[in-house]
């Protein structure tokens, strides 16, 4: 039977559980890029239902269709150009007031909306009961309750969608253009008889919770200890995963042996391809995979934005912009996010200043080599101390930049989203889409990679780059004359590096080849030169060729001195 065809596209603000609906939807289907010509992420997927090919376009988190951001410019080009069978307007039942603002200009739009009251459980513990009925009836739509992050209800979006597109269901009534003056008042009468808020008999668990998660001491030493926690959960089960794999992959390459006999691990283009991947899989996915975990937990439960409460006041005392915390906190997991998430930032040189700062913040990348070296070979407390510092200098060259633009940071005024339990299923889909493209990415490179350092050094070709390159990383870093061409090829991909070094020298035993003056000195300088070609690429499209140039030669250049004076300090005190 050929299926039928349905297009759909989910709308709403950002924290409505949009992004929950979507995975629930389509699961495996998903298909994450860019959308042509634009930096904004795409999202869409498929699923089969009652004989419909559905397609399911999660469009990014807006709060108007006005194009004053290139996210709302997607999601209005998107409805008016492509018009989607359904619009499901996904809205927090919670704060219905200040949802429905959105819902307004779509119908304006004359979109065929189907409205999704979301976190309706949310809204009953806090005594907020609404009249799904009589709203769908005042707005002239069709409405669905739902809980998504158990699934309750979502069904419901897609069988709303068929019978609209069929004609058995309320067709979405056009408004007039209104001001938003107008539209608000709209909101606010409409609101009034369609909610009905009862006071709460006692204290909620989530106010409990945020009296100490919020509070002014305490929330500060919470705050401290997750913190600290992600970091020893990381390095921990990075360790053990590392250790697994490197046991499975010994036992693999025993049996190529006894397959194949002993020559073929003598073979150039063998241990280019096998050093490769045995340092790729115990050195980068390790570390990477459980930090994309736990970052999933922090934003599921809620407790993210708690975070960037906390640190505005910090920021803000130190130079930095209040807002900037949530694209600098995103460049722990990747930079190039961390670039494009500026756009939060209100003024162009606010949002320049924070994305230079963001590309300094040590990303999964990078925390690869901080803990793949520095962690596994000199402890814990040393890796510490790297984070540690690299956020010292990032407040010292915040506050520096703050001055040479000439501005007073603002403080932060954000949006406290209710706490919810992580939901195992979709932390783990997510968790492994990043970590799959990531594999997509970053593998065919260091396979590349790894051949081409095998074919120099068959044809000896390593010793001129080394020799060119040796007044820099043997005469002012102390690095072995090997790591120059890492550090080079490094600025394609930062784990690319490591993963080359341990390539050159035939072991991920980096304590083998490098002193802990050593690792320590490289460490620094691989964490704050430019983070990869993808980030020069990032800021070229987001503030212009000269400032990303700009930015790639201080960095460089500031990456090479610290580390010249790093590798002429550190035997002062280690």
């Amino acid at each position: 039977m050929k299926l039928r065809k349905l297009k759909i596209a989910l709308a709403g603000n950002a924290n409505v559980g949009k992004s929950v609906i979507f995975n629930y939807l389509t699961g495996g289907s998903q298909h994450v890029g860019n959308w042509p010509g634009k930096t904004v992420e795409k999202a869409d997927g498929t699923l089969v239902y009652r004989g419909y090919s559905v397609e399911v376009v999660d469009l990014p988190g807006i709060y108007s269709v006005s194009p004053n951001s290139p996210e709302e410019r997607v999601a209005e080009e998107f409805i008016r150009t492509e018009k989607p069978d359904a619009v499901i307007n996904v809205v927090d039942a919670s704060v219905l007031e200040r949802n429905l603002f959105l819902t307004l200009q779509l119908l304006e739009m004359r979109a065929p909306v189907i409205l999704v009251l979301n976190l309706s459980d949310v809204a009953k513990r806090k005594g907020i009961s609404v009249d799904a009925a009589k709203l769908g009836e005042k707005l002239g739509v069709e409405v669905v309750e739902t809980v998504a992050v158990h699934g309750k209800g979502v069904d419901g979006i897609i069988r709303k969608a068929i019978a609209l597109k069929e004609g058995r269901a309320r067709k979405a009534v056009a408004r007039r253009p209104s001001s938003p003056e107008q539209k608000y008042a709209q909101i606010a009468g409409l609101v009034s008889e369609v909610q009905a808020i009862s006071e709460p008999k006692s204290t909620s668990l989530e106010e409990k919770i945020d009296s100490v998660a919020l509070h002014g001491v305490l929330g500060y030493a919470v705050l401290a200890l997750v913190t600290l926690a992600l970091f020893f959960s990381v390095f921990t089960l990075g360790e053990s995963l590392a250790q697994a794999m490197y046991s499975t992959l010994e036992v693999l390459e025993q049996a190529a042996t006894t397959l194949f006999g002993p020559g073929v691990t003598e073979n150039p283009l063998w241990k280019g391809l096998a050093d490769g991947l045995v340092a790729a899989l115990t050195v980068a996915i390790p570390f990477v995979l459980p930090f994309y975990i736990l970052l999933a937990v922090l934003e599921d439960t809620g407790y993210l934005a708690r975070m960037a409460f906390l640190a505005d006041g910090f920021m803000h005392g130190l130079g930095l912009h209040g807002k900037a915390f949530i694209p600098l906190f995103m460049g722990y997991g990747c930079t190039v996010p961390a670039c494009i998430g500026c756009r939060i930032i209100e003024t162009g040189k606010e949002r320049f200043q924070t994305a230079f700062l963001a590309t300094l913040v040590p990303c999964a990348a990078r925390s690869v080599i901080i803990l793949g070296v520095v962690g596994a070979f000199m402890g814990w407390q040393w890796a510490l101390a790297v984070y540690a510092f690299n956020l010292l200098v990032v407040v010292v060259l915040g506050r520096f930049t703050a001055k040479a633009f000439l501005h007073e940071p603002a403080s932060l005024i954000m949006e406290m989203p209710s706490y919810r339990l992580p939901q195992l299923k979709a932390i783990t889909r997510r968790s492994v889409e990043r970590v799959k493209h990531f594999i997509v990415i970053a593998f065919p490179i260091i396979l590349a990679m790894s051949l081409l350092i095998a074919a120099l050094e068959t044809t000896g070709l390593t010793r001129p780059i080394e020799s060119l390159l040796s007044p820099v990383t043997v005469g002012w870093l102390g690095l072995p004359a090997a790591a120059g061409i890492t550090l080079l090829f490094g600025i394609i991909r930062k784990e690319l590096a490591l993963i080359m070094l341990a390539s050159m020298f035939g072991t991920v035993n980096f304590a083998a080849f490098l002193s802990p003056v050593q690792m320590m000195v490289y460490t620094l300088v691989m964490i704050f030169y430019i983070p990869c070609a993808a980030t020069v690429a990032t800021l070229v499209k987001e503030f212009g060729w000269k400032k990303a140039i700009a930015v790639t030669v201080f960095e460089i250049s500031f990456a090479i001195l610290l580390g010249g004076i790093a590798y002429r300090l550190l035997p002062l005190v280690m």
